[in-house]
């Protein structure tokens, strides 16, 4: 029992390490804001930030959301994405234990900055999708499932099937339909997961985004058709769902 719940458990706990250091980069880096340079501060007085404020989740919980030097609201978005990274970690650990969990785990922590930055900002970063592909192909160099061979056909077939599918939107319409950075995250979901998974993963983005749709129009927003919508982010929340099917799978 104990075994089973030391990688669930320590990539929870690692999880919610990464999500604060997420959250800070989601909310600093489209501000032009160091991430790496100098000790943590608050975003409101400036006050450098000890330990007993760095813990996730729990300081910020203990402090009731607020700066315990100035009293100012905490941005929630630090406290939702450590949660997220802490939940992605641990469903990694349940899924398959050891090395590959840990690999999965970077997976999703890696959609999940995307996803976050595609809802606030619109904006899937070039360097964080590449590293995002690039992780994939490492895995897929060290014989993580699937084979390397479908993560390659994966990349390909996932960004040209959005390139495609944008091209052709922009030639009919004469305005584009996505972003530029739609079909290069479905490209490096494709290293991860292999072409067999994509079309699960599209249809579920798919779903997903009609559901937000329907659930606004329940609440009164109408929806129009050129409304904008962060497509990475929906593919983000589809494939981890996705990797976790596929490795539990053939566990």
């Amino acid at each position: 029992m104990a075994e089973a719940l030391f990688w669930p458990v320590l990539l929870g706990l690692l999880g919610a390490v990464i999500g604060s250091f997420v959250a800070t980069l989601v909310i600093r880096w489209p501000q032009g804001r160091s991430v790496l340079r100098g000790r943590s501060h608050c975003d409101s007085c400036d006050v450098v930030l000890g330990a007993r404020d760095l813990v996730p989740l729990f300081s910020a919980a203990v402090a009731h959301g607020r700066c315990r030097h100035c009293g100012a609201a905490i941005d929630q978005l630090h406290w939702r994405i450590e949660a997220i990274a802490l939940v992605i970690g641990m469903a990694a650990g349940l899924a398959v234990p050891g090395p590959v969990a840990l690999a999965g785990a970077m997976f999703g922590w890696l959609l999940l900055a995307l996803a976050a930055l595609d809802v606030t900002e619109f904006w899937l970063p070039d360097a964080l999708t590449l590293m995002l592909a690039l992780a994939g192909l490492v895995t897929g160099v060290l014989g993580i499932d699937p084979p390397l061979t479908d993560r390659l056909i994966g990349g390909a077939a996932g960004f040209g099937a959005l390139w495609l599918i944008a091209a052709t939107y922009r030639i009919a319409r004469g305005r584009e339909g996505l972003g530029g950075g739609d079909p290069k995250l479905f490209g490096a979901i494709g290293l991860w997961l292999g072409w067999r998974m994509l079309p699960v993963v599209l249809f579920l983005a798919a779903l997903t985004g009609l559901a937000i749709v329907a659930v606004g129009m329940v609440r009164g927003r109408a929806a129009r058709l050129d409304d904008r919508a962060p497509f990475g982010a929906l593919l983000a929340v589809a494939a981890y769902p996705a990797w976790l099917f596929l490795l539990g799978s053939a566990a």
